[in-house]
């Protein structure tokens, strides 16, 4: 605090002891010293305060800093789940389309008759095949060629 050194302290002792007298110094140092410690005291009281203040001051920017970057984490998950969900949902949409179309087949396939009729599936067979027959008519089954 003060920057004393020790031969100004006596001669400020010398002084006390020839205003104050040798009875009451005793007494005056013991208080001066109360007083001087009280006061240390105080002084550490408050630059504790101050400091508590300021380091309360840096947390709570810490915090806020922390709260920003919490907030900017989860916007960016939300946003890249929202854009992984738009495929899948496609993809999902696409599947069942699949699979009512599939089970719509086996429906069909089942109240079909098993050889399927070339004639109404490939358009024009009936008259290729009889052209086929005219130009190479079939042997008589049973007899050997």
């Amino acid at each position: 605090m003060f920057d004393v050194s020790f031969s100004e302290l006596i001669v400020i002792g010398a002084v006390a002891l020839v205003v104050i007298g040798p009875e009451r110094l005793p007494k005056v140092a013991r208080t001066v010293g109360h007083l001087v410690g009280r006061a240390q005291r105080y002084v550490n009281d408050v630059k504790g305060d101050i400091q508590r203040e300021m380091d309360l001051g840096d947390l709570s920017s810490l915090k806020d800093q922390m709260e920003d970057a919490a907030r900017s984490v989860k916007t960016s998950l939300e946003e890249t789940s929202k854009s992984l969900q738009a495929p899948l949902q496609e993809a999902k949409d696409a599947l069942a389309d699949a699979s009512q179309s599939l089970h719509e087949a086996t429906h069909a396939a089942a109240s079909e008759p098993a050889v399927p009729d070339t004639q109404k599936s490939l358009p024009g067979f009936a008259e290729a095949s009889a052209l086929v027959e005219e130009t190479h008519p079939k042997p008589p089954t049973g007899t050997p060629q």
